[in-house]
């Protein structure tokens, strides 16, 4: 092998080696990302403070060790399709729907008259390297999803189709102003805050939101593998408490 073969191939390794490395930050279209330093003073303040104004599901102090269940719930194909149809019809998102729900739910559980407000925080998180400059493919491995966080006040009484409507044209409309680019160092720095210090969200719990829900499903096509490696069942989440 010549030396410049040699230098080519290294080069060629360096640069893949370059590209598994490169974070989502790094391929955030030019212009989209940018924000004032003002601005970006008044975002973080603004979601700081806006933090302690939030309501989430409390804890029960059962005396022994913490601990998460998951809910599952399955539906047939004739109401999945009802519930799509319903979004196609409206122009939304079933992330929007999913939101909704857990929104309603949660306020419900509460058993808070039909008149009271809480104010509630949904995180929806978008796949961007479709977004991305160069754009990604699916298979492309990494995590390329960025957030965008959301506050709704709800009261009891509220409609799941119209409560669904608003949750989705919140994160639809910062979603076009380039929120999921311009906040996302904000966010991620308060997330890591978070992270160093537990016990400035509920609980210790390091939840941050009552919600977090994908923008688009994923579609699972792999029943005949799991057959095959002789898999019975499994979970996947479309959203998650906090």
């Amino acid at each position: 092998m010549s030396a410049d073969n040699g230098e080519g191939t290294q080069k060629e390794i360096d640069e893949e080696l370059l590209e598994v490395r490169l974070g989502i930050e790094d391929y955030v279209p030019s212009g989209k990302g940018n924000k004032p330093f003002w601005a970006r003073g008044v975002d973080m303040l603004g979601y700081s403070l806006n933090s302690f104004r939030l309501s989430n599901l409390t804890f029960q102090d059962t005396g022994l060790p913490r601990s998460s269940q998951v809910i599952r719930l399955q539906i047939n194909a004739d109401a999945t399709q009802k519930l799509i149809s319903g979004c196609q019809a409206r122009n939304i998102k079933l992330c929007g729907l999913l939101a909704s729900a857990a929104l309603i739910a949660a306020h419900s559980a509460k058993c808070f008259p039909d008149d009271h407000w809480e104010k509630y925080a949904v995180v929806t998180l978008i796949d961007c390297r479709s977004l991305l400059d160069p754009v990604l493919e699916n298979n492309d491995h990494g995590f390329y999803h960025s957030a965008i966080l959301n506050s709704h006040d709800i009261k009891g009484g509220e409609n799941l189709w119209e409560l669904a409507e608003r949750t989705h044209a919140s994160y639809n409309n910062a979603k076009n102003n380039n929120k999921h680019f311009s906040d996302m160092s904000d966010v991620n720095f308060l997330m890591c805050k978070a992270m160093e210090n537990p016990g400035l969200t509920p609980s210790s719990s390091l939840r941050t939101a009552l919600i977090s829900v994908f923008e688009d499903p994923v579609i699972d096509h792999s029943n005949q593998l799991h057959q095959r490696v002789g898999l019975e069942d499994y979970v996947g989440c479309a959203s998650s408490h906090g």
